[in-house]
């Protein structure tokens, strides 16, 4: 069986495969490589659908700082073996599953008073 550029083929091309031209192998950058980008997303903070909802009929939008900031607490709690934990973030509080990096709920200010967090094992207070 004939390859072009590597590739094996289950038939010869009409003028067969001698004229065909090569291409050089594709570069990807390192940064944008399967794993990099993989890795990156393994470690950035997902939101339910619970939480999304939550945020939305709040009108709460995170900045690009606030996430840096859930972030970096949600990578304390996991440093010091936290599962659950409460962060609490300006006038905002979110219970995350540390170890999917998932925050499964949100809250604001108003709806936190006299609230009480179970079933939390760490408390963070990002900032």
């Amino acid at each position: 069986m004939p390859d072009i550029n590597g590739v094996f083929l289950p038939f010869i091309p009409i003028g067969g495969v001698d004229g065909l031209p090569s291409k050089p192998p594709v570069s990807i950058p390192e940064e944008k490589s399967f794993g990099k980008v993989f890795e990156k997303e393994m470690q950035s903070i997902q939101f339910s659908k619970h939480a999304q909802s939550r945020l939305d009929s709040r009108n709460v939008t995170l900045n690009t700082e606030d996430m840096q900031k859930l972030q970096n607490a949600v990578q304390k709690a996991e440093d010091k073996g936290s599962n659950d934990s409460l962060v609490l973030l300006r006038d905002m509080a979110f219970i995350v599953n540390v170890r999917n990096k998932m925050v499964v709920t949100t809250m604001t200010n108003d709806s936190m008073k006299e609230h009480v967090f179970t079933k939390i094992d760490s408390a963070i207070i990002a900032g």
